[in-house]
């Protein structure tokens, strides 16, 4: 049965799906090739687990996407002052192919257009270690370069990614466009290295193929200030990942920054392949792929799943919001609770027999996504032992409205594993009224206290051991 996260991420999916406007990058004759209705949409947590649904596995170009993590490993490589030296970090307002450079410095404006993704890419073919930043053009340092572009990237991904040869041919056969971005960049003296070796590169990097996982991996990345939380590697400092982070607000989506940012509100990089890669730092990373794109070179789908996302789970980076990091408090089974109290001596003896079939989570804080995601999956990683599961909110503040909608969902969940649940909700800060079902509506309304709570954890469980001998 699908987790309760999953169940929302199909319902995303299944809003975005009617959703056809848009072109196909068909000025890449291999991206004009793909099939406009794939549509996936993943999100990997603070500790790696992943949720995904639809075309999560299909592979496409990671495009643009690239220039968000070259622009990293640039930093990583050659440093603040080097990067900073040939890159500035304004948002242009322009169309991500635009020559556009600052007119006083002649730097290219931000590392997210074109220009500044050439000479991020163009800087990794100096040798880092040489005081004059010495330039090597050969065609094996064009292949190191991207031996440790392509390895920094599967790090991040936390698998190995590979290079599509067909688009590689494609977009060097048609990239006139960003040839003369480079030697332009050159002919004013600030390009760090020769303009068909750094195409190529930036060529190449650009066909590196990814899922929609590996894009929410990625995300989950830089959301973890560098360290893959599937793996556990670090891959950037933390200092890095907020610039990056940054430059990703206020630039990633090119001349439809400023909506994305006041709609959606995350760090993101968008692709003509059709994938967009966002981020709640601490918390998330999110890949969505559907290949028609907008006027401004985005996903139409993406976009529009990345708004559902941000809206129904509270994600804007700007949301004000009491947060707690423990959500839940402690876990334990029936052995710490006093079961059988006031009952027959024979009901005390079965329930002191079967009291490990009863578990408690008690939580606290208040809860939003992030926390209502690990509730989730850590009563739906009980359900196969206990009979009843009960779920203590004395200490809860407030449940946002998502929070509420997975907390009840929940109870689905359960039942299909024959599994009952109490709620202990003393304040109310959860409605009953949306919990209660056709099956049980008396016995899911919440109680007011952990006694309560164990007595009718009680009845369920002596229910069942009649119902087992009738």
């Amino acid at each position: 049965m699908a987790s309760v996260v999953e169940t929302y991420l199909h319902r995303i999916q299944s809003a975005c799906t009617p959703m056809d406007a848009g072109t196909l990058a068909d000025y890449i004759p291999q991206l004009a090739a793909v099939d406009p209705d794939r549509f996936g949409v993943s999100v990997v947590v603070h500790d790696g687990h992943v949720y995904s649904v639809g075309d999560s596995t299909i592979e496409f170009t990671i495009q643009s996407i690239s220039k968000a993590l070259t622009y990293a490993l640039a930093l990583r490589e050659r440093g603040f002052d080097d990067v900073d030296a040939q890159i500035g970090v304004e948002p242009s307002g322009e169309a991500f192919n635009e020559i556009s450079v600052d007119h006083r410095t002649r730097r290219p404006r931000n590392p997210m257009i074109n220009a500044g993704a050439i000479t991020a890419t163009a800087l990794l073919l100096q040798r880092p270690h040489d005081d004059e930043g010495t330039r090597d053009d050969s065609g094996t340092a064009v292949d190191e370069a991207f031996a440790l572009i392509l390895e920094f990237y599967s790090g991040c991904a936390g698998r190995h990614l590979t290079m599509d040869d067909e688009v590689y041919r494609s977009e060097m056969a048609t990239g006139s466009r960003n040839r003369a971005i480079a030697y332009m960049l050159e002919s004013f003296g600030v390009f760090p290295s020769d303009p068909e070796a750094a195409v190529d590169l930036y060529v190449r990097q650009c066909s590196v193929t990814v899922t929609s996982d590996d894009l929410a991996a990625i995300g989950s990345t830089l959301a973890n200030g560098g360290v893959n939380p599937r793996t556990g590697r670090r891959m950037l400092d933390t200092a890095v990942t907020r610039r990056v982070l940054s430059v990703m607000t206020t630039c990633g989506m090119y001349d439809g920054a400023g909506d994305w940012v006041t709609t959606v509100g995350l760090p993101a990089k968008s692709g003509v392949g059709g994938g967009i890669l966002a981020v709640l730092p601490g918390q998330l990373g999110i890949g969505v792929y559907s290949p028609r794109l907008d006027e401004h070179g985005n996903s139409v789908r993406g976009v529009e799943a990345c708004r559902h996302l941000s809206d129904d789970l509270g994600l804007h980076m700007f949301n004000v919001a009491r947060e707690s990091r423990v959500t839940i408090r402690s876990t334990y089974d029936g052995h710490e609770l006093d079961l059988g109290a006031g009952r027959s001596e024979v009901e005390r003896a079965y329930l002191r027999a079967h009291r490990h079939r009863v578990r408690v989570l008690e939580l606290q804080g208040d809860l939003t996504f992030s926390g209502a995601e690990s509730v989730v999956r850590r009563v739906e990683s009980l359900r196969p032992d206990a009979d009843v599961i009960l779920i203590d909110l004395t200490r809860v503040g407030v449940i946002d409205d998502v929070s509420r909608r997975f907390i009840v969902g929940l109870r689905a969940t359960l039942l299909a594993d024959d599994t009952e649940w109490v709620i202990v909700d003393p304040d109310g800060v959860v409605d009953a009224g949306a919990r209660q079902t056709a099956r049980s509506a008396a016995a899911d309304a919440p109680v007011s206290s952990m006694a309560e709570a164990i007595e009718r954890a009680e009845d369920i469980l002596l229910k069942r051991a009649a119902d087992r001998t009738a």
